[in-house]
């Protein structure tokens, strides 16, 4: 970690420079980008812990902040249901994900402004144009979806939505499913998901990210694009540029789920 900060050049543009960390289900990525969203470090990847507990990532993030060099504020991509920077749940990840306020944590631990957003909205936000209704999909450890309108991103959460025969998008297009189907099957899933989404939405454009998207095999219709997973951290950049006023969600947590004071991550002590 410490040769990446050695190596890294000089930002290419002026403004704050921008900590953005993508959490993955087998992985923790980060890099630090200029306020024009080109990378100025080399993305350093750490891989994520068989029980990712928040403790265990909070540790994790502050190793590559310290690793990466000077950053001006922070952005996170997150694989699970949050709002307004509280974490609700995150399947993918382990136990403790319950109410736990991880940007007002962040902002305590790494001392700068943080922003957090699901994963799936973060890729997004690298990816799309900006222009009529753009949807989102990301194959990984699990299944994320957003859909943006002229820029105005919607966070959905179609992965436990029923999809076939009784079972989810997560359930079909997971990585779990991806090892027990193998390829072909799973593909063949993908292109009928594919099509169901076209006739949910009508979308202008579809964007599929994720790690797994590297295992398409047939041929994608015109409007629909597989977009790097370096999108995932440099859309951290635009989640800054974006009010915070312009975020909704389809399904906010309950009220009767989200408490009036959230506990923030304990550090304290070795990770469990």
């Amino acid at each position: 970690m410490e040769e990446a900060s050695k190596r890294s050049p000089a930002p290419s543009a002026k403004g704050p420079r921008t900590l953005a960390i993508d959490i993955g289900g087998t992985g923790i990525k980060g890099m630090i980008c200029d306020a024009a969203g080109k990378p100025v470090t080399d993305r350093e990847r750490i891989p994520t812990p068989k029980h990712a507990t928040p403790r265990r990532v909070v540790a994790i993030i502050r190793k590559l902040a310290k690793g990466l060099g000077p950053f001006n504020r922070v952005s996170v991509g997150f694989p699970g249901l949050l709002k307004d920077g509280v974490v609700y749940s995150a399947p993918n990840l382990g136990h403790g994900w319950h109410n736990v306020n991880l940007q007002r944590e962040l902002r305590r631990l790494l001392g700068r402004p943080a922003r957090i957003a699901n994963d799936a909205d973060i890729q997004g936000l690298g990816a799309v144009s900006g222009k009529g209704l753009e949807l989102v999909i990301t194959l990984g450890t699990g299944f994320g979806s957003v859909v943006f309108i002229n820029g105005n991103r919607i966070h959905l959460e179609l992965a436990h939505h029923p999809f076939h025969k009784g079972k989810t998008y997560e359930d079909e297009l997971g990585k779990r499913a991806l090892k027990k189907k193998g390829k072909a099957k799973w593909n063949k899933m993908l292109a009928q998901a594919i099509d169901e989404l076209t006739q949910t939405f009508a979308y202008d454009r579809l964007y599929i990210g994720g790690g797994n998207a590297r295992y398409i095999k047939f041929k994608l219709p015109p409007n629909v694009k597989v977009v790097s997973n370096e999108d995932g951290l440099l859309g951290g950049v635009r989640l800054w540029e974006q009010a915070p006023g312009r975020t909704l969600a389809i399904r906010p947590p309950s009220k009767a789920n989200a408490p009036q004071n959230h506990p923030a991550v304990s550090t304290n002590g070795p990770a469990q």
